[in-house]
């Protein structure tokens, strides 16, 4: 594995004096600009942006305005999808690429790779609401939005966007769809729930203000997403297409003023929703598609002058009745400046491209988008500096401070939501069962919690999975009458494509029986370790703690808990039931 990173090394050196005339080696640490605000950076006249716009083709201004997909993993030089896009950036028929999953060398690789073969500098981004960690192995893992809510603390908050901005500079990527600003107000959402910083708007906006001056302040573009807001529905976007039944003044007191407050911040980008509101638009249009929602809402009336992308074009969301033709040439019509995630994008560039030709889509427009996604690039440093030192990547990412903030963010963010019974902590002596409800089968979710309670506690671990049979459910109710303390441990968290957020109505009458059949001192304590809402679905529950995320950092949090090394200080930062103004 070494070997290969030093042979790609080795070759990609030896592209570099072919280019030392037009940028420098390696990426500095700071942008070209000092100011991290769309306000100033897009209202800027530079001679560089300018240069560059004239001597573009059209072909060339409509790849700028394409953000294209790929693995941040090695993949060979005959790889037919690679070659596909290597031949699309050559041509400067994309201007940028979001990276999938990947790991640290190779994500870096091909960022200088890609950039190696661009004609103009390209934007590379990746979806980063937890961290680089969501895409890239190696890299630092965070909690969730809700879980940086529930502590409070928006200096944790901007300090971890400094660390994300720096371990994914180091990779070689320059924008982050972050962060999430979609206020979480209907419990049954699928999509957004444990990734929006709650309901309650004045946290939720400071929250996104100290996202925000972490990124920016880094020189790392910050994306707030998904407009006008994607809290209140039901639907998972990747699925099918959500409805928002907000109306204007609905809309401005509630959905917005997290994206008002984001733009009077100076956030960089605003990504639009795969979402209907058919009581702003007259008809069941995705907002991303919408003239009315994308440039007469978010540009004229917020006055946003950054950059606007699109979420994924893959999205299924999109294709109830448009084809990739209409998308592609109704993301551009709606005002959109970059289109992300196209599933074919040489075939959305040849429609925008005709589109304009036959005078469907003027050039004026598509000049103004090619300025801003310039003006980016200009910020970012990328005119002089688009390679990243391979060299350097040990120094930035996964240092032991980055780990020591996402513990500390771990540990003070676990909320123990109801102790009527003063559980907590639990005696190191207590005969403790421990179950596991699945929500999906052949999980191996809770494995690593349940080996760290048999090593804490005198703890036994069984499982209740999603196909569980009425016997399973009866062994345990006779296993837990003869335990000292039963902890109920649930892993529903948010998943691309689910369908609900909730245990299957067995499960639930399994947790009521319990809560009903065990003696009235005996300790019964429910961990979620994703969505908080369920307590919702077990009124009677004595003992409910919520962690928000799965991740190691979170389960080690929840067992000082229990044996009573930290004092619990989150604060629930959501209404548990339903609460529309």
């Amino acid at each position: 594995m070494l070997i290969r990173y030093i042979m790609v090394a080795v070759l990609l050196l030896l592209h570099i004096p072919a280019l030392a005339l037009c940028h420098s080696v390696y990426a500095e640490e700071t942008p070209a600009y000092t100011t991290a605000t769309a306000q100033e950076i897009f209202s800027r006249k530079d001679k560089w942006v300018e240069k560059q716009l004239k001597k573009m083709t059209l072909s060339e201004k409509i790849g700028q305005m394409l953000i294209a997909h790929s693995p941040a993993k090695f993949q060979s030089a005959d790889n037919k999808e690679y070659r596909k896009l290597f031949a699309l950036i050559k041509e400067g028929k994309v201007g940028g690429v979001m990276f999938l999953k990947g790991n640290t060398y190779d994500a870096a690789v091909l960022a200088n790779r890609f950039q190696l073969i661009a004609p103009r500098p390209l934007l590379i981004s990746a979806d980063m609401e937890k961290g680089l960690a969501m895409r890239i192995e190696g890299t630092t893992e965070f909690a969730p939005n809700m879980a940086l809510s529930a502590t409070a603390n928006p200096e944790l908050v901007h300090r971890m966007a400094e660390v994300i901005a720096r371990e994914a500079k180091a990779l070689g990527i320059h924008q982050s769809y972050a962060p999430n600003v979609d206020l979480n107000i209907n419990p049954l959402n699928p999509v957004i729930n444990t990734r929006s910083y709650g309901d309650n708007i004045p946290l939720v906006i400071e929250m996104t203000k100290a996202f925000i001056d972490g990124l920016q302040s880094k020189g790392m573009i910050a994306t707030a997403k998904h407009f006008p807001g994607h809290g209140d529905v039901t639907v998972d976007s990747h699925v099918n297409l959500p409805v928002l039944q907000a109306d204007k003044k609905r809309l401005d007191n509630v959905e917005l003023k997290p994206f008002k407050a984001a733009i009077e911040h100076g956030v960089m980008s605003v990504m639009t929703g795969h979402l209907a509101v058919p009581k702003i638009t007259g008809n069941m249009t995705p907002a991303t598609l919408s003239w009315r929602i994308v440039t007469k809402l978010l540009r004229k009336e917020l006055d946003f002058e950054g950059l606007i992308v699109t979420d994924a074009l893959n999205m299924k969301a999109l294709y109830q009745n448009y084809t990739l033709e209409d998308i592609s040439l109704r993301a551009v019509e709606a005002g959109n400046d970059l289109l992300l995630f196209s599933p074919d994008p040489e075939l959305t560039h040849n429609t925008i491209l005709n589109a304009v030709r036959n005078g469907k889509l003027s050039e004026k427009q598509i000049d103004k988008s090619v300025r801003r996604i310039l003006l980016a690039k200009r910020w970012l440093g990328l005119d002089q500096n688009r390679l990243v030192n391979l060299n350097g990547i040990p120094q930035q990412i996964s240092l032991q401070s980055h780990r020591q903030l996402a513990e500390t963010i771990a540990n003070r963010s676990i909320t123990v939501v109801r102790d009527n019974k003063d559980a907590l902590p639990l005696k190191k002596k207590d005969n403790i069962l421990h179950i596991i409800l699945e929500n999906k089968r052949h999980s191996l979710s809770g494995e690593t919690f349940s080996k760290k309670m048999r090593r804490t506690f005198l703890a036994k671990t069984i499982r209740i999975g999603a196909d569980a049979n009425s016997l399973d459910y009866r062994n345990a109710i006779d296993k837990a009458k003869r335990a000292s303390a039963v902890i109920v441990s649930t892993y529903v968290e948010v998943l691309s494509g689910a369908k609900s957020l909730e245990l299957s109505g067995r499960q639930q009458d399994f947790i009521n029986k319990l809560t009903r059949d065990l003696p009235s001192k005996r300790p019964l304590i429910m961990i979620s370790f994703g969505t908080p809402y369920l307590i919702n679905q077990f009124p009677g529950m004595p003992a409910y703690i919520c962690t928000y995320s799965s991740s190691e950092l979170s389960e080690d949090a929840a067992i000082r808990l229990l044996k009573g090394d930290i004092t619990p200080a989150g604060k629930l930062p959501i209404s548990l039931t339903t609460n529309l103004p």
